[in-house]
Formats: structure tokens, C-alpha cells, sequence
């Protein structure tokens, strides 16, 4: 049986911004000393193979994440059991995408919690099949959610335990609400967003939402280049959505979107420089490329006007590099926008495992204000004011305080 929750969110239904603050935190929970707590984490982390024939976690920064929680709860006397998704087995058991590199790093971080197998190992988790959740949740008396990251999936593990135990947000769920919540509650101004990453289908919702909010909104990655296509400018062989040309001239028409005024590209008979020697030649244009060359970063005058812009703005949003930084020839746009972003004086927050990844990469998170968890989730919560997962922990809440 698929378990009916409260349905899409719709415009009647998005709380303001200031109830979307209001969930349930673990002070709110009742004692927890010998009591069995059923967390909901993020665990879903980057995999490596160790040469012997297993795998180990490569970049801890979701495990860490929830630490503070689960130390919360153990300290005070709780047996703690954390559930996850890692990767996609689709409803089937894939020892590819077993937890067990991942229980190993936990036991470490988190010692004396358990971490129970791949929640996508069931295809109840993923089809939101309510018997998964009364499987899911027997023996706890309490759920905690910290998986932000996952909260924007009407998921089983999501979704359901609300419905049936006292539940509430985790801290980094609760830091996440927060952060997110002042791009929506009076930001301070200028309010400058400046998006990135590869496709235009997967953001125009928030950029027509963005639109609406911020002063200035700046377009790098490969997704400006179905906007410079739409305008006519010729991009070469750069990665473009003719689909969604006529969206994006609305888009250009109606709002003040800014654009790439110089492009890197790299030549026809070139390669990106991921996991093997680079090769073909680099050159700088305006905004119209030759046949062929592929346009892979933002150039240097318009990494000077966004980063100019950036230290005027009273708060910033960034989600999504602005090229192939992973390929050290083209990963200026991108270091000098994180560089932008960690400087300014207003409240900073950047969105999306890559951009997360590329602020770790420069060493420049200490000087950002939220480095959020989500990708999808974070979107997801800026275009539509809420998350599947918030609402069923408000509708938990009454129940949680009892």
C-alpha cells in the first residue's frame, strides 16, 4: 500500500516563511534515556574502491554532518540506529551499495550507533510503501530526521515516521531550515544570486522563482549556453537545450538575468583533463565561439564584474561552478566566484554537491557562512518554500510534544 501523505505542494499550502522555521528540535522530544531513536541521516557519501576488492568512504562530509546529533542523543542515554539510501540499487539488494564502508567510517565518528543496511535495498523505501514504514519504524519510540539532503523525496524513511512516532528535526536539518529561511524572510540587499552547472531543464522553476526574490541574478556553467544560444550568439560545440530556447528568451526578456560577457573554451581536437593527460589548446573569446571549440569556464572580465558585484551584496546565494573546474585549466571562473563569495561581508550560503565540493576543494568554507548539504533539497526549498519532509515533521509536531 503507497502511503498518502498530504499530497504536492501547492501554493495554499506553503507555509510562511517564519512557520517553515517552526519544527520540532530534540529538546522537544521527551526524556530519551533507554529509549531506542530511529534517525534518519544523509550517508549517502562518495565510494572508492580500496584495490583489495572493497570500498571505502572517500569524502566524509555527510557522515560528519550528523554527528552533532547522534552525539546529542547517546549522550543522554538513547540506542541510536541510523538509516540511509546510498547510491541507486533500485529496490534490489547490490553489495556495490552495501553501508558497510560506510557503517566502518561511522564507527569511528559515532561510536556505539548502529547504521542499519541501505534503506533503496527494499523498493518500499523509494515507492513510499506504508508496510515498509510500519517495518521501518518497529521497536523505536522516537524518529529524528536530519536528512536534509532527502527531505525534497516523498520517501518512505521521509515522510512516514512522522505519521507514526514523536518526531522531530535533527541539528543539522534545524541549521539547514535556518540558513535557507533568511534568502526568504527580508535578505538583506543587494540580494545576489549567481547559478551554475549543466542543464537548463533542471532550474528553470528556480530561476523564475529567483527572479522574483534578488537583485541581481548571474548565469555561468554550461547552462548559459542555451541562453547565449537563444540570443543567437553561436557557442560552438558547447552543451545547449534547444528545447528551451523559447523559456529562456521569456526568462531573459522578463527579468534582469546576466549573462557571460568572455568565455574559456577548448578546441576541437581537445580533451578535459579528468583522470588523464589534458590536451588540445585553451583560448579566451567574447561570446560567440568558432565551430567546434567547447566553452568550459567563464572568462576574466566577467569573473571581474560578478566578483565585483558579489562584494557589494548584502546577501549571496551560489549553486553550481561556473566550468570544468575539476580540470585545473578551466577552474578559475569557479575559484574566483568562491573566492567572491567567501569574501563579502554579506550572509553567504552556497547549495549543491559540486559547488560544495569545489569550496572544499579551495579551502575557502570557513569564510562562508552556510555550506548547505542539499543539492536538490536546497533548490527544491529556495523555488517552492517547503520540502515534503518539513511538512510531515509540522504535522508531527503536536504529537512529538505530547
Amino acid at each position: 500500500m503507497r502511503l498518502e501523505t498530504s499530497g504536492s505542494i501547492g501554493v495554499e499550502q506553503v507555509p510562511s516563511p517564519l512557520e517553515l522555521r517552526r519544527l520540532a528540535r530534540l529538546e522537544d522530544l521527551p526524556p530519551v534515556s533507554g529509549r531506542r531513536v530511529l534517525v534518519r541521516a544523509d550517508l549517502n557519501a562518495p565510494l572508492r574502491e580500496t584495490g583489495t576488492g572493497g570500498y571505502e568512504v572517500s569524502d566524509d562530509f555527510r557522515l560528519r554532518a550528523c554527528v552533532p546529533t547522534l552525539t546529542w542523543l547517546v549522550e543522554r542515554g538513547a540506542h541510536v540506529s541510523v538509516c540511509s539510501h546510498l547510491g541507486r540499487p533500485r529496490g534490489k539488494v547490490d553489495l556495490r551499495y552495501s553501508m558497510t564502508p560506510v557503517r566502518e567510517r561511522m564507527a569511528t565518528l559515532a561510536p556505539g550507533v548502529e547504521v542499519m543496511e541501505n534503506l533503496r535495498f527494499d523498493p518500499g523505501e523509494e515507492a513510499n510503501d506504508l508496510e515498509f514504514v510500519r517495518r521501518l519504524v518497529e521497536g523505536f519510540d522516537y524518529y529524528v530526521n536530519d536528512a536534509f539532503g532527502a527531505c525534497h523525496r516523498r520517501h518512505a524513511s521521509i515522510v512516514g515516521p512522522p505519521l507514526l512516532l514523536p518526531s522531530v528535526a535533527g541539528r543539522l536539518l534545524e541549521r539547514e531550515v535556518e540558513a535557507l529561511s533568511r534568502l526568504l524572510i527580508n535578505p538583506q540587499r543587494p540580494f545576489v544570486a549567481v547559478l551554475g552547472g549543466a542543464k537548463v531543464a533542471d532550474k528553470l522553476g528556480l530561476l523564475t522563482s529567483l527572479s522574483q526574490k534578488v537583485d541581481q541574478l548571474f548565469l555561468g556553467g554550461a547552462m548559459c549556453f542555451t541562453f547565449l544560444a537563444a540570443l543567437g550568439h553561436d557557442v560552438g560545440a558547447s552543451p545547449s537545450e534547444p528545447a528551451f530556447f523559447d523559456e529562456a528568451r521569456a526568462l531573459l526578456s522578463r527579468y534582469e538575468l546576466q549573462l557571460p560577457e568572455d568565455i574559456v573554451a577548448l578546441s576541437p581536437d581537445g580533451s578535459f583533463a579528468l583522470g588523464k593527460p589534458p590536451s588540445g589548446t585553451v583560448r579566451t573569446f567574447g561570446i560567440d565561439l568558432l565551430p567546434g571549440w567547447r566553452g568550459a569556464d567563464i572568462g576574466p572580465a566577467t569573473r571581474a564584474s560578478f566578483g565585483e558585484v558579489i562584494a557589494r551584496a548584502g546577501t549571496v546565494l551560489w549553486n553550481g561552478p561556473m566550468g570544468v573546474f575539476e580540470d585545473p585549466r578551466f577552474g578559475e571562473g569557479t575559484r574566483s566566484v568562491a573566492q567572491a563569495v567567501a569574501s563579502s561581508q554579506g550572509f553567504s550560503v552556497v547549495g549543491g554537491g559540486e559547488t560544495a565540493a569545489a569550496v572544499h576543494a579551495f579551502h575557502l568554507e570557513q569564510g562562508i557562512d552556510h555550506v548547505s548539504s542539499g543539492g536538490g533539497a536546497t533548490l527544491e526549498l529556495i523555488e517552492k518554500g517547503d520540502l515534503p519532509g518539513l511538512a510531515a515533521l509540522r504535522a508531527s509536531v503536536k504529537l512529538a510534544l505530547r
